[in-house]
């Protein structure tokens, strides 16, 4: 208890530090500063801005309304973190879900941990943390990863070493984008997993997508059931093999062929399409042998 408090007192002592206009830190080499960045400060809850990198931007009120009975219980466990914008000014980096529990109960003062940070290094601190998550949807996820490649103008794979993600793994998410934006709101809302946005967006056509994902929804398919259904339209848009046309093919005997022989002389290739149509060829081996053929047919 003595510990908690004696903690709880320095916080205190530090965010009226930050306070004093004369102790104005604004980078790592001021006056002060070791004081301040680094370590976890009280801090006014109206000094603290919302992060405009925040990549989350849905929050269940359920959720939110159960961490802040859990707060008000017992006082907020993990700090939150921020970064110093001016004078007694603070930008959130991530927490936002404490800050906004915090708010609910008319909590008037938070604990922070003080950072220094560029846009750029906020942007990433903030992303790269959220992604960590396990309760951000793949949309959130998705969207995420595209920023920080876009905006901090990072490849896959140097965004792969940066979260600690496979390569693949990133593709994966990114590829959900491609999705109409109403199934990615439904994967958003909980209404379909990773695992049939995934499948739909082997699908092109987003009216075809709209349409199977709608059966989805309706009949509360799963994901393998998805998957066949995305086959089965992709089946469907494949060459039909043209079937052979019905004829009258027949067989011909070997006593028949036979019979060609001994007619004329010679060994001769009989052969029968499908159809019934046929072709007889009758070989010579010279003109000798040619006259003989010919005078056994105009015989």
């Amino acid at each position: 208890m003595t510990k908690a408090v004696k903690k709880q007192a320095l916080g205190r002592g530090l965010s009226a530090l930050l306070k004093d206009p004369e102790n104005d830190i604004k980078s790592a080499e001021d006056k002060n500063a070791d004081k301040v960045v680094g370590n976890i400060i009280e801090l006014d809850i109206e000094s603290i801005e919302i992060n405009p990198f925040q990549p989350r931007t849905n929050f269940n009120e359920e959720t939110l309304q159960e961490l802040a009975k859990s707060i008000k219980e017992l006082g907020v466990i993990q700090p939150i973190t921020v970064r110093k914008l001016d004078f007694n000014k603070f930008q959130l980096i991530s927490g936002e879900r404490r800050l906004r529990a915090s708010k609910l109960i008319g909590l008037q003062t938070v604990p922070a941990y003080i950072r220094l940070a560029n846009d750029n290094e906020s942007l990433v601190m903030a992303l790269v943390e959220n992604i960590q998550r396990h309760d951000l949807d793949p949309i959130e996820v998705a969207i995420s990863y595209q920023r920080l490649i876009e905006e901090i103008n990072l490849t896959q794979e140097e965004l792969s070493e940066r979260v600690g993600k496979k390569r693949s793994t990133i593709t994966n998410y990114l590829r959900l984008l491609r999705l109409d934006p109403i199934i990615q709101t439904g994967m958003r809302d909980g209404f379909i997993s990773m695992g049939h946005g995934r499948a739909l967006i082997n699908i092109e056509n987003q009216d075809i997508q709209s349409d199977i994902y709608h059966k989805v929804v309706t009949q509360n398919l799963s994901v393998r059931e998805t998957e066949a259904l995305v086959k089965n339209y992709q089946d469907s848009l494949k060459p039909k093999t043209a079937k052979p046309a019905k004829g009258n093919s027949f067989d011909i005997k070997e006593d028949e062929k036979k019979a060609f022989a001994n007619y004329f002389g010679t060994k001769v290739d009989v052969k029968v399409a499908g159809n019934g149509k046929g072709k007889i060829t009758i070989p010579f081996h010279s003109e000798e042998d040619f006259n003989r053929i010919l005078k056994l047919i105009n015989s």
